[in-house]
């Protein structure tokens, strides 16, 4: 609201543009959005003229992205061929910044679609970033960069620029234009007049130990580079969004009040998406703390460089000395653990080491009572080893308006439990009771601080919609092959076929961790954007998917 009102107040003298799916009367009416295998035509209508375009994407967000570009396009008055050229040069997301191992205990960067000197400094940025607490060679692979509007001179010059302030130490360039300006590169560099020429050279060959950013015009087909580096273990892969995950995490941003501080969850491999990266990735968008289970969890990404507090939500007492050691600070939640705590920390010298106290409001799980907190607070106030830097709670249905009354009532006796702990030290001490639900259903709770977990990686729990997806698992089809009506599929022949069918064989089974119930119906695939149902028990290493009526071989996407 209050940027709409900003807005509306700077542009009172400007024209405005609107689009509508509804409303024809609007200036920009979208009069059709067709979703085929693998691009979305969409038609419309502006100033009473039609056109449409194309773009190579069928998700429901890029489509509304390019509606607001059309929308924008149309302001500045750009002509709608060009507006069309320019909406099906969109580069798909797999084609930018894609990170992967490589060969010879190399990690490439990928970016080998697009050449150009404001991407080039954002993947060098990137690549910067991604390898600054590893002791590995960063080696930027660059094609010539082309159609800039600028002189040989001044692009390479720039190139130099950026390489030198990103602390490149090797530079490989491709094409003609770059290997002119070879004399303005002061490190290791190579250069070679086309792609085919690189791949068969000995620079090539003997690439290793290195991160490696690929970097080029689509004309240079630098994509053989990337597949000739890239380690092929399995075709099975997960792949992270951590763009999503940053989206995900500024949508619950903005729903808590400006000084509100946040704890993301990264426990259990950050819930499967990669520890080290999503930590990583969050410590550069400053987020409070970060929190894991066990404390060989915090040991780990403190030696892979991670700075930022980190929160141990199960200590073992086995584990104080490694939490001591790295600075990573416990949950306490009954008085073995914190007198554990204290006598282990007394007998290493160690003073006002930071504790997070946690309270049962109704979980009935760990914490203490709120009819201990006097006892607490004198065991606390007796003695000099720990502080307690927070206090917090559990909501147990937050999610379901079923249980608000009980929610509401664990949020009182947290604040009345919590108060009685804040009044006993002068410092102030983070209260936080609120979960991904907690965050949208009662903002009234936010207190000091909310912890992230679930919704921070796109699943949200109010709804079990998907807010941002972060995590999408691939595969390849093995084998089509075309069985007729009353065929079964797969073992105990559950999957009866009621009509003459195409079954495609996929290389990932329940000993891949795919749930043995989703077959049989019960879950899809999406094959060229369609479904494509489990037919059959899905198999240890094996499934199949019903692939009827849809466009596809042996070798696709999955």
């Amino acid at each position: 609201e209050m940027i709409s009102d900003c807005v509306a107040n700077a542009l009172l003298s400007a024209r405005e543009i609107a689009w509508s799916l509804k409303d024809k009367e609007k200036p920009l009416y979208i009069s059709s959005i067709k979703k085929e295998e693998n691009e979305t035509v969409i038609a419309y209508r502006y100033l009473g003229m039609d056109n449409e375009y194309r773009i190579p994407f069928i998700d429901d967000a890029s489509v509304e992205n390019s509606l607001n570009c059309l929308a924008t396009c149309c302001y500045l008055l750009i002509p709608p061929d060009l507006i069309a050229e320019r909406m099906a040069r969109l580069e798909p997301v797999a084609m930018r910044l894609e990170v992967k191992e490589g060969k010879n205990n190399c990690i490439l960067v990928n970016d080998s679609y697009n050449s150009d000197l404001i991407s080039l400094d954002i993947a060098l940025d990137f690549l910067y970033r991604r390898s600054q607490d590893k002791p590995v060679k960063r080696t930027l692979i660059l094609s010539d960069i082309l159609e800039t509007g600028q002189s040989s001179a001044t692009i390479y010059r720039k190139v130099a620029q950026l390489t030198h302030s990103r602390s490149i130490d090797k530079v490989i360039g491709v094409g003609s234009d770059i290997s002119s300006a070879a004399s303005r590169f002061d490190i290791e560099k190579y250069f070679f007049s086309n792609t085919k020429a690189f791949l068969a050279s000995n620079v090539f060959q003997e690439l290793h130990d290195e991160i490696i950013l690929i970097k080029g015009s689509r004309k240079f087909g630098f994509e053989r580079i990337s597949e000739e580096l890239e380690l092929k273990v399995h075709e099975t892969i997960l792949e992270i969004n951590l763009n999503a995950l940053i989206d995900n995490l500024n949508y619950y941003r903005s729903r808590l009040k400006p000084h509100t501080k946040i704890i993301c969850m990264v426990k259990a491999f950050a819930y499967g998406a990669g520890a080290y990266e999503v930590a990583k990735t969050l410590q550069e968008h400053r987020v409070d703390y970060l929190a894991v289970a066990v404390a060989d969890e915090g040991r780990d990404l403190r030696e892979a460089g991670i700075s930022a507090s980190i929160i141990i939500m199960n200590p073992e007492l086995s584990a104080f000395k490694t939490m001591f050691d790295h600075k990573l600070e416990p949950e306490v939640y009954n008085f073995y653990i914190l007198d554990t705590l204290i006598k282990e920390a007394e007998k290493q010298g160690i003073t006002n080491f930071p504790i997070h106290i946690k309270i049962d409001t109704g979980m009935h799980r760990l914490g203490f009572n709120p009819a201990d907190m006097p006892r607490l607070v004198s065991r606390l106030k007796g003695q000099s080893a720990v502080i307690p830097r927070s206090v917090f709670s559990h909501l147990v249905g937050s999610d379901n308006t079923e249980f608000d009354d009980f929610t509401r009532k664990q949020i009182v006796l947290f604040e009345q439990a919590s108060t009685e702990l804040q009044e006993a030290y002068s410092y102030k001490i983070l209260r936080h009771i609120c979960n991904s639900a907690g965050i949208e259903r009662f903002p009234e709770a936010q207190f000091d601080m909310v912890r992230l977990g679930i919704g921070l990686y796109g699943i949200n729990p109010v709804d079990n919609s998907i807010i941002h997806n972060v995590s999408t698992l691939k595969t390849t089809i093995l084998q089509i092959r075309d069985v007729p009506a009353s065929e079964t599929i797969g073992y105990s022949r559950k999957g009866t076929l009621t009509r003459d069918s195409r079954i495609a064989a996929l290389p990932i089974g329940y000993a891949d961790g795919l749930n043995r119930r989703l077959g049989n119906g019960h879950a899809y695939c999406l094959v060229k954007g369609q479904r494509a149902p489990y037919i059959g028990n899905i198999c240890m290493d094996v499934s199949m998917i019903d692939v009827t009526g849809i466009d596809c071989k042996e070798g696709d996407r999955v």
